[in-house]
């Protein structure tokens, strides 16, 4: 009986390990939306997406949610920062657009208020 506990334990385990993607994979396989940080919440920060994304055609403006499945994306931004948005592939239509489920952001370059912040250290 102990044996097989120890089994379903172990297999329990496995699972929810295996449920967090990495960095990588969302990379690769999850729809993305590119463009510049305008507005930095506690919650959300607003993007002014990038021309030419697809998700500019229905919305020039991006609410993202900052509950980020993936923890080691970027969650501390300055607006100006320019990013990467990983998400369901689902796009609230309204004004701003809103996205609420965030596999992960990365940062492709950041803005001059993010510099002057490395700068002074």
């Amino acid at each position: 009986m102990r044996k097989w506990a120890l089994v379903l334990c172990l297999a329990a385990l496995t699972l929810l390990t295996g449920c967090e993607r990495n960095l990588d994979y969302i990379v690769a396989n999850e729809p993305c939306v590119r463009g510049v940080v305008e507005e930095v919440g506690t919650e959300t920060i607003l993007i002014k997406v990038d021309e030419g994304e697809e998700a500019a055609a229905s919305s020039d403006r991006i609410s993202v949610s900052l509950n980020v499945e993936n923890k080691d994306s970027v969650t501390h931004f300055y607006v100006g920062d320019h990013v990467a948005v990983y998400y369901d592939g689902k796009i609230a239509e309204s004004y701003p657009a809103q996205i609420s489920t965030v596999y992960a952001i990365t940062l492709l370059s950041g803005g001059e208020e993010r510099q002057a912040v490395e700068e002074t250290g």
